[in-house]
This record gives C-alpha cells, sequence and structure tokens, in this order.
C-alpha cells in the first residue's frame, strides 16, 4: 500500500520516520536495530534519504591533485528494498537532482519499479559542499518540479528516449518537501510556496514538511498552503532536540527559527542528556498538538537515534 493509500484509510494519524542509509562500509544491522525498537509503535512508512557525490582532492605523488567523486552514504534503494522486505513495511527513498543526470534517475526508478517499491520522496538536493548555488548536474534535473514530471512520465511509459509501447506500469506516490519557515533560497514566502504548488501540480501526492519547532509556523504554512490551491495532505516533520549543540548547529544547517523558550530552556542544560530530555519534552507537547489539529501524521527525523522518539511516541500518539 502506498503512502497517499495509507493516508487515506487512516482512522488516527500516522506515525513515521526517517533514517540515514550506514556510512560506506558500515553494516546495515545498525540500521535494523533502530527500526526494530520502533516497530511496536507500527510505524505506517519509513524514509531513507539519498546523498549526491562528493569530492575530494587527492594528492598525486608528484604533488598534483587529482579531483575524485565519493558517496560516503551509498544504497538508499538496496537498503529500502532489503528493509521493505524484511519487515514488511512500507519504504520511501529519496531521489535528488543534485548529483544525478536524468539517465540515472531513470535507471533508479525502473530499479526500485523491478523491486516493488512504489513511493519516492522526490528533492532537488542542497548545493555540494563549498558552493553557495545549486547547479544542476549535466543532463540532470534542475529543479524537484521537474524530478516529479520524470517521476509521473514514467507511469505514462514516456522515458527519455521517448514513449515506450505497452510498457509495464511504474506508477509512483510521489512525496515532496515543504518548508513552514521558507526555503532559505527563496526570495520570500509566495514564490516559496508557489513553487510548492508547481510540485503538487506537477504530479507530487503528498507533503512532508522540513523540521520546525513552533507549531504556529506550520499552521500557518498548512493554512497559506490552502489559499493558493494546494489540497494534498501535509504532514509535519518534526526533530527532537538531543544535544547541547543543536541549538547552534540545526539553525545553520536547516536554515530554521527556534522558539525562544526551547532556546534558553537547553542554554541551560549543563549535559547533552539533560538537552535530550528537554528536547523529548517539547517535541512531545508538539506532537500532542499538532495532533489535537488533526494532521494526517507525524513524520520524526531520527538522524539514526530512536530511544527518544520512541518515548515522545509512546506519551503522544
Amino acid at each position: 500500500m502506498t503512502v497517499i493509500e495509507k493516508i487515506n484509510r487512516a482512522k488516527r494519524p500516522l506515525f513515521t520516520f526517517e533514517l540515514l542509509p550506514p556510512l560506506k562500509g558500515h553494516s546495515i544491522e545498525r540500521v535494523y536495530r533502530t527500526i526494530e525498537s520502533l516497530l511496536e509503535f507500527e510505524p505506517a512508512y519509513i524514509n531513507f534519504t539519498s546523498h549526491r557525490n562528493e569530492v575530494q582532492y587527492i594528492e598525486s605523488p608528484d604533488g598534483t591533485l587529482e579531483k575524485r567523486f565519493s558517496r560516503v552514504r551509498p544504497g538508499t534503494i538496496a537498503l529500502s528494498a532489503a528493509v521493505k522486505y524484511k519487515y514488511n513495511i512500507t519504504v520511501v527513498p529519496h531521489l535528488l537532482c543534485g548529483g544525478f543526470t536524468r539517465e540515472e534517475t531513470e535507471n533508479a526508478l525502473i530499479e526500485m519499479n523491478f523491486l516493488g517499491i512504489e513511493d519516492v520522496f522526490a528533492l532537488r538536493g542542497d548545493p555540494p559542499k563549498g558552493s553557495r548555488s545549486f547547479i544542476p548536474e549535466r543532463g540532470g534535473n534542475e529543479n524537484a518540479k521537474a524530478l516529479v514530471e520524470q517521476i509521473s512520465a514514467t507511469g505514462r511509459g514516456e522515458y527519455i528516449n521517448g514513449h515506450v509501447d505497452s510498457s509495464s506500469p511504474s506508477k509512483f506516490c510521489i512525496g515532496v518537501a515543504g518548508y513552514p519557515e521558507k526555503h532559505f533560497e527563496a526570495p520570500n514566502m509566495e514564490i516559496d510556496l508557489l513553487n510548492l504548488k508547481s510540485k503538487v501540480d506537477a504530479g507530487a501526492h503528498y507533503i512532508a514538511t522540513q523540521m520546525f519547532f513552533d507549531n504556529a509556523a506550520f499552521f500557518r504554512f498548512r493554512d497559506n498552503c490552502r489559499k493558493i490551491g494546494i489540497d494534498v495532505p501535509i504532514i509535519p516533520g518534526i526533530k527532537p532536540i538531543s544535544a547541547l549543540n543543536d541549538i547552534r548547529l540545526l539553525p545553520q544547517t536547516f536554515h530554521i527559527d527556534l522558539p525562544a523558550d526551547l532556546y534558553n530552556a537547553v542554554a541551560k542544560c549543563k549535559t547533552d542528556e539533560e538537552a535530550r530530555e528537554v528536547g523529548i519534552e517539547w517535541t512531545t507537547m508538539q506532537t500532542k498538538e499538532l495532533i489535537k489539529e488533526g494532521v494526517p501524521g507525524i513524520h520524526y527525523y531520527t538522524l539514526g537515534r530512536s530511544d527518544n522518539v520512541a518515548r515522545i511516541v509512546k506519551a503522544s500518539f
């Protein structure tokens, strides 16, 4: 069952979460342990992130620098398939524009179809490290709207080299990202919402948001989406603070605001464990309020840690 089918049939808000593939050369067992620690809460689906190639400069014996590309966390599709069949659960691999050509994307979609994966989350992706602006791969999709259009086209039998008659259906349920506090590259919220609407108009079935810590920001975002004609389900994405450094790193990395009450509470903590407890309390409060307001589900960004999410879900759902 696809994500949109689960949303439409659900009698209560869905619990879902996101995981990262293991670092290159590391075992899949840690991913399994994280999933198993959350299975008792009946997650509706699990997202798996995708990561573009990173540039490394290796010094040659003659002193010159050789440019090499390496992917730190490969294996998104394989990991998704392994989890799908090990736990009989819906999986949602991410697909990126950044670092991938349209042909590589098409091949990934074909692989996913062969593996019985029916869901995908379409993202443009961040600029490469050291770059201030996003530059698409030569022959790649320039933005998430174009990526959604390509994914949708495969369901109509339309491929890069033309239409394939009597093709095997490969219709995917497509999720896209929304930004309650605006994507950092958008000049204003109005333009950002119009960009989001273009992704929905291109074929996206639902929206999952970037993390936020102020529910009022999400409610404004949801209401503004409805005002401009975005009528697909909108799933809030949230993350519990888990360390003292989070109040510095999260705003820098994800271009989000921290409410003063949360910032001050964490700033008073002496240890990561104390900060983690504040994070659990705050995210539990967020979760309960969001559920009360009738959201279709809540998506948790775990970054591979599950004990805090388990406590929040147990106290809230």
